[in-house]
């Protein structure tokens, strides 16, 4: 399997996106920010965009690094709450 490469590109809506270089389906992520936050970034939006997008790999890769794939673990797991961070 080849190495995949990805590349974060602004959508025609303003959006944000990460997808791959070589593949023009939809992409693997989508950020959008209102107006507001916009107006409070003063143009830093691309950064805070790639700064989001650099600390949701960093999460999978400990998640992943972090779970049983054990398949009676996963069934037997209790269901967590979700939370709401802000």
């Amino acid at each position: 399997m080849s190495p995949s490469f990805f590349e974060i590109v602004q959508l025609s809506n303003g959006d944000y996106a990460l997808r791959r270089i070589d593949d023009d389906s939809a992409p693997l992520v989508k950020i959008s920010f209102s107006d507001e936050a916009r107006e409070m970034m003063e143009d830093r939006d691309m950064n805070v965009a790639k700064a989001m997008i650099a600390a949701g790999i960093e999460a999978v890769g400990n998640v992943a690094h972090d779970i049983d794939w054990e398949d009676d673990e996963l069934e037997a797991a209790e269901p967590q709450p979700s939370y709401t961070l802000h």
